[in-house]
């Protein structure tokens, strides 16, 4: 055998040995995923808290459009006083679940609605202040509107989601999936009516039109998996990156 032959024999032996290794850390046979690793703990009339797997996730219980999600410390509201410009005020629900406003000094708001607080204001302006109060409360930033994206994305992380996001909408926002990605393996979890939820969305199935694009709430966390072949092809190129790099440097 030439020393060239023999330089391309190693390099090609080492590639190998790596890419078993990568095999051997980083196959997703390794260890269970997606709906594998799900199993044990979905086990049809597991105890509360168990986590179950279900075909399509329903709604999480007081959605509407919005106005009866409880608020919650972090919300940043606006208050619309009509014909009284004076009073009108963007406010922060502080950590205790309180706002503080003109006139009347600290509300409590976290744990209510939208209305709920409205008639409570409206009742304590009306009370001493104002004659038949009109008043209008927007939620202009809600903490609880954000939901958690991770795994195989460009960029995971918290995002915050309008009361229309869908599952699209959130991949988008966090720059899409990166190469390895398993679009057929996303997971959205939520809970629901004191259930907690998951179910696997095909999106690739969703951008083909072959299957509808849900909505996502507030709260949801989104889990992105690893295609075992894209990971696979993966390894295999950085093996024969390293065994193309150690047959360079033996050549020179």
């Amino acid at each position: 055998m030439t020393r060239s032959g023999a330089i391309v024999a190693g390099a090609c032996s080492l590639a190998m040995l790596v890419l078993q290794n990568c095999s051997s850390t980083s196959s997703p046979t390794a260890g269970p995923t997606g709906v594998q690793a799900l199993q044990p703990t979905s086990a049809a009339g597991a105890g509360d808290g168990a986590l179950r797997i279900v075909s399509s996730l329903p709604a999480p219980s007081q959605t509407g459009d919005g106005d009866d999600q409880p608020l919650s410390p972090g919300d940043v509201l606006e208050l619309d006083f009509f014909q009284v410009d004076n009073l009108d005020r963007t406010v922060q629900i502080d950590a205790n679940g309180r706002v503080s406003l003109a006139l009347i000094g600290t509300v409590t708001a976290a744990g209510k609605s939208v209305r709920q607080f409205e008639h409570e204001v409206k009742s304590a302006y009306g009370a001493k202040y104002l004659q038949n109060p009109d008043v209008t409360v927007f939620v202009k930033d809600s903490a609880g509107q954000r939901v958690t994206i991770d795994g195989e994305v460009a960029k995971a992380g918290i995002v915050p989601v309008s009361s229309t996001a869908t599952l699209l909408d959130v991949v988008a926002l966090a720059g899409g999936f990166r190469p390895v990605a398993d679009e057929t393996k996303v997971f959205v979890y939520r809970d629901s009516n004191g259930q907690k939820l998951v179910a696997n969305y095909n999106v690739k199935a969703i951008r083909q039109g072959g299957a509808p694009n849900p909505r996502i709430y507030g709260g949801d966390v989104i889990v992105v998996f690893p295609s075992s072949s894209k990971v696979a092809v993966q390894n295999l190129k950085e093996a024969l990156g390293v065994a193309s790099s150690a047959a360079r440097l033996a050549v020179f």
